[in-house]
């Protein structure tokens, strides 16, 4: 007994250190497992809809965390290169919670994009909305952006303190809202990015309608409406304030209240989360899902949704907030429409023009096919399209070199042969917008319009179509809007209007159209009109024709005086393009370089494309010119 109590002991003591290491470490595994996600960082709070005091105190927690939860944040970075976390799906309550914050400057956004944009690797869908002002039906530029991610960080971006010029879009705000990897949802997400084009040339696309899901999802039980409100009720058993003193009050003042900023953020946060439920991705249905988080998969089960506007039979767009539908009546032509989400509009059915960017024709085929010619010692000249190349086939003046790729040898010495080989117009080129990478639509782009390029010297006209890219419908759209204030500058700049009538071709000549609707009554309603009147109308007609009061008005001089053409030629008239590029082609060939100059930078600085072909560049063939023609060349505008 004496020598086996130590050993026992010795025994007893390594086991049970052995044991109480293994479950230190077991606690120490389950707790970094449980480690607190971005809502952690905000603090939401448990209700759904309550509004707390503490709302500074959470937004400074959003821009710059405290120092234990950045630990706490690398030490999950350093666990996920290893093994990734499956996504942990908050709850509609801790979504809903979480407070949104505010950004009016480029500062404050990069203050916040890097947590934003790790949300979005992990799982890429934004909850999207916007507020404007409405004033007796006319609607004001959007007024405030609502993006929000799948826990609940909700960014409200003041998009009038960017309007001015006084300070750029953030570079990053543009791409996200702009890539075609992140999915935006929403209730009229589609119709908002027509109006994000249109007051600020921002493209918006890949996005997803959420009634279009709802309509989808047969098991999803809708009773009063496909309203984002009704769909709110019905789904998520979430109530939304719609009172109209929210929905139409001022978006546009310089300090928002706590309550608009709650209710501009609901509509975001509640949008992502009916997207999460009608995709059966909540917490409540799977806690954790491995799977199911990249664009790929999301995109997959949204197939044929993408960038569709929604087109309605009655699907609760007729109602009011509180579900009671209206009296349908021509003294109220608005209502509460799929392009409004939830402002009062003129009914867009009353309004025929279009959205923008709708009706572009996008092409039905590739603009580059890449063929290449190639002068009789085998030296490249150029690409050109098929068609092209098979002319030259067709003539017997060239032949055939090889299918793939297509070259064709001419057999005759051209007029021009490349300076180098690293040429622009030498280089493949990939048929796809240059902006954001779409390869499925585009359509094709006068970098320098063609109203200011028609006047220019046939000497700059020559190989001009490295200004010609290729844009998709909605980039092409933006790019529109930001030409129009380039154009406003210009016409500002060299006091060349636009639709002024120094600016109009066909003037109407009061004096005529009165002679005109003189003669008219006459035909019409001679016999009707007093004595009086008739001889006024008479008497008129007679001094616009330099006839004597003796002289009889026949009935075919009055016909004649009912066909007058009323409109005449404006001598003043001087087309905006034409009196721009005369004043600077004062200046020589320098000046119209540096026109074409502002043109390609303008669209370099808005756009900020990112598939531009090789060797494009700002001052192509500026030096080419300068060197074949001199600084004095004589121009001569067309």
């Amino acid at each position: 007994m004496s020598h086996r109590g130590p050993l026992t002991a010795v025994i007893t003591t390594v086991l049970g250190a052995t044991l109480g290491g293994l479950l230190i470490w077991r606690v120490y595994r389950t707790k970094r497992k449980r480690l607190p996600s971005v809502q952690k960082v905000a603090d939401p709070v448990k209700a759904p809809c309550p509004v707390n005091k503490d709302f500074t105190a959470v937004e400074c927690q959003y821009t710059k965390p405290p120092n234990v939860q950045e630990k706490e944040f690398k030490a999950v970075e350093c666990q996920t290169t290893q093994q990734p976390p499956p996504v942990q799906i908050p709850s509609y309550e801790q979504l809903l919670g979480v407070k949104p914050v505010m950004v009016s400057s480029e500062e404050e956004w990069q203050q916040l994009w890097p947590l934003m944009e790790k949300e979005l690797s992990v799982f890429p869908v934004l909850g999207l909305d916007c507020e404007w002002v409405s004033v007796k039906g006319r609607t004001s530029a959007v007024s405030l952006l609502q993006m929000a991610t799948y826990s609940g960080l909700c960014v409200l971006v003041r998009l009038l303190a960017f309007r001015s010029g006084q300070q750029p879009f953030p570079l990053s705000l543009m791409e996200v809202l702009r890539d075609p990897h992140v999915l935006k949802v929403g209730v009229g997400c589609y119709e908002d990015g027509k109006r994000l084009t249109r007051d600020y040339g921002l493209s918006l696309t890949c996005t997803v309608d959420l009634r279009y899901l709802a309509l989808r999802q047969r098991q999803a039980t809708v009773n009063n409406g496909l309203s984002l409100k009704s769909l709110a009720e019905d789904l998520l058993n979430v109530s939304l304030d719609k009172s109209l003193e929210l929905r139409c009050s001022d978006w546009e003042a310089d300090q928002l209240t706590l309550q608009q900023m709650t209710y501009a953020a609901r509509d975001a946060q509640v949008s992502i989360a009916l997207f999460l439920h009608l995709l059966g991705l909540h917490s409540e249905a799977s806690p954790e899902s491995p799977s199911g988080s990249s664009y790929s998969e999301l995109a997959s089960r949204c197939q044929g949704l993408v960038d569709v506007p929604f087109r309605g039979r009655g699907d609760g767009e007729d109602r009011t907030p509180d579900g009671e539908r209206r009296r349908r009546t021509r003294k109220t032509p608005t209502y509460e429409s799929p392009e409004s989400g939830d402002q009062q509009v003129p009914d867009p059915r009353k309004n025929k023009r279009k959205p923008l960017g709708v009706g572009y024709s996008a092409r039905k085929s590739p603009l580059y096919d890449n063929c290449f010619l190639h002068a009789p010692d085998g030296q490249p000249l150029c690409t050109c399209d098929k068609k092209k190349a098979k002319w030259y086939l067709d003539k017997g003046i060239g032949v055939l070199q090889s299918e793939e790729p297509f070259v064709v040898r001419l057999l005759f010495e051209p007029s021009g042969r490349p300076d180098s080989q690293q040429d622009y117009y030498l280089t493949a080129k990939e048929n796809l917008c240059v902006v954001c990478g779409k390869a499925d639509s585009y359509i094709r782009k006068n970098i320098v319009p063609h109203e200011y390029r028609r006047h220019f010297p046939t000497e700059m006209k020559d190989h001009n179509s490295h200004d010609i890219l290729l844009l998709c419908t909605s980039c092409h759209a933006a790019s529109n809007v930001h030409d129009s204030f380039l154009k406003q500058h210009l016409a500002e700049e060299f006091s060349a209007p636009q639709g002024c009538e120094e600016g109009v071709r066909l003037l109407e000549d009061s004096d005529r159209r009165r002679v005109r609707s003189a003669a008219r009554a006459l035909l019409t309603a001679r016999e009707e009109l007093p004595e009086q009147r008739r001889e006024e109308l008479q008497a008129l007609i007679k001094s616009f024709l330099d006839m004597n009061e003796e002289q009889e008005l026949t009935e075919e001089v009055v016909q004649q005086a009912g066909s007058l053409e009323t409109r005449i030629f404006n001598e003043a008239y001087v087309p905006h393009g034409l009196k721009v590029v005369r004043a600077s082609a004062e200046q020589g060939l320098r000046g119209l370089m540096d026109l074409e100059r502002r043109w390609r930078q303008h669209f370099l600085t808005t756009m900020q494309p990112r598939h531009l072909p090789p060797l494009w560049s700002v001052d192509h063939n500026h030096s080419k010119f300068l060197r074949k023609y001199g600084e004095d060349l004589p121009i001569k505008l067309n």
